[in-house]
């Protein structure tokens, strides 16, 4: 990754650790899961509602490293208003970038959600980056479900 490139990657992740986007437990939410990932210690909370085939509202709340919450603030940003199909691709697209270092990143297809894929070079933080992933991926295949963890 060229420096610039990575140097833009940084701010986006350090910006969302600090403001994150859809902070929140949404109201009436129609899936609530709990994630945990024991190696980071990141916890959080992802609340869905849905409404038909799409993502009305969605949020998280919870502790981690920058890494976590910031894939939680870009993950519920890019999803909100989504249908469930749209939201599941870009789960795909977005798990097929983090979990193999050698990928081609489909930067279009992800947006800003791009910005996590540095943490594809390292196991330990793909696993803080994909936690809220896999639970959005519960919620929405499996909305009785009420947790989901990285182990």
């Amino acid at each position: 990754m060229s420096g610039d490139l990575s140097s833009l990657y940084n701010e986006i992740i350090t910006d969302h650790k600090k403001t994150p986007r859809n902070f929140k437990i949404v109201e009436n939410a129609t899936a609530t899961i709990d994630g945990y990932n024991p190696l980071c210690g990141d916890k959080v909370k992802l609340t869905v509602r849905t409404e038909g085939d799409l993502i009305t509202d969605i949020g998280f709340v919870g502790e981690g490293c920058a890494i976590s919450i910031a894939s939680a603030s870009l993950m519920t940003g890019a999803v909100k208003g989504k249908s469930v199909a749209e939201a599941e691709q870009l789960f795909e697209t977005f798990h097929a970038m983090i979990s193999n270092p050698t990928s081609i990143v489909d930067a279009k297809a992800l947006g800003k959600v791009a910005a996590l894929g540095g943490a594809r070079q390292h196991a330990s933080r793909s696993k803080c980056a994909s936690l809220v992933w896999h639970a959005l991926h519960a919620a929405l295949t499996q909305p009785a479900a009420e947790s989901v963890s990285t182990e």
